[in-house]
């Protein structure tokens, strides 16, 4: 019998990687946020991997809760996710995906692009997608996923920001408000060099946002998330001493 795959968090998200490991046979221990971890880790030692499935902003909480035996198993997957997120707890190599499939309550997975994943059980991860006929591509390096992590954020906060003031799809984001994508696009890669402390090939990254876009033209903007985001955006941007006159503009206007 395969080992256990603990998944911390059975929300939309959490529930399709459950449901692909059950598909091969792994059993799966469901942590909810009221569970306490080290309990759960006294019963379930050595699972197979550790699934953290929760919200961006539960992330760190989560983290620093994580038991010591479940340190080298460790699978993220959130949005906004950099290495700076994961490094501070000692995780050296946990496997990481940027999942690129959209799950809503009451409608099956839909795919915007394949999703990258690194790390040591990127190839599980593959297997387990696959049979759920979502795609996964496996990364060949740190410097790979680090793009590829900027890449999300860059779509998830452009659109949603963005989508703040424009509302609609990202087809129409692109065609119809041009401007306005640049500009937010520009702001958040701002963000993002901040905080990796590096300068970005930004053409290659607005290449892959619009394949993203072309891979769901219908897809809306604005989540309920993006108030949020944007405020979270502002707050690492204040914090990093960078200017977003864009975002700034956009947070006055709502």
């Amino acid at each position: 019998m395969n080992k256990p795959v603990v998944v911390i968090g059975i929300g939309e998200i959490g529930s399709v990687f459950a449901r692909g490991f059950m598909k091969l046979g792994y059993p799966i221990v469901p942590v909810t946020r009221e569970m306490d971890l080290s309990i759960v880790a006294a019963e379930v030692v050595a699972p197979e991997l550790v699934v953290v499935a929760v919200a961006e902003k539960d992330l760190q909480a989560t983290l620093k809760q994580i038991p010591d035996v479940w340190c080298d198993r460790l699978v993220l997957l959130q949005n906004e996710l950099l290495p700076r997120d994961w490094q501070p707890f000692g995780f050296d190599h946990p496997t990481v995906i940027s999942v690129w499939f959209e799950k809503k309550k009451g409608m099956d997975s839909k795919v915007v692009i394949a999703s990258p994943a690194y790390g040591p059980h990127a190839a599980l991860l593959k297997e387990v997608l696959a049979t759920l006929d979502i795609p996964v591509r496996e990364l060949g390096s740190e410097s790979e996923l680090l793009f590829e992590l900027v890449l999300k954020n860059l779509y998830i906060l452009t659109t949603n920001i963005a989508g703040l003031e424009c509302g609609g799809n990202v087809r129409d984001l692109w065609f119809e408000h041009n401007d306005l994508a640049c500009d937010v696009a520009d702001d958040v890669l701002d963000i993002q060099e901040s905080l990796i402390g590096r300068k970005l090939d930004r053409r290659a990254l607005m290449e892959g946002l619009l394949a993203a876009f072309d891979g769901d033209p219908d897809h809306g903007c604005m989540g309920r998330s993006a108030p949020a985001r944007l405020q979270r955006a502002l707050a690492i941007a204040a914090e990093t001493g960078v200017s977003v006159p864009v975002l700034q503009r956009i947070s006055r206007r709502g």
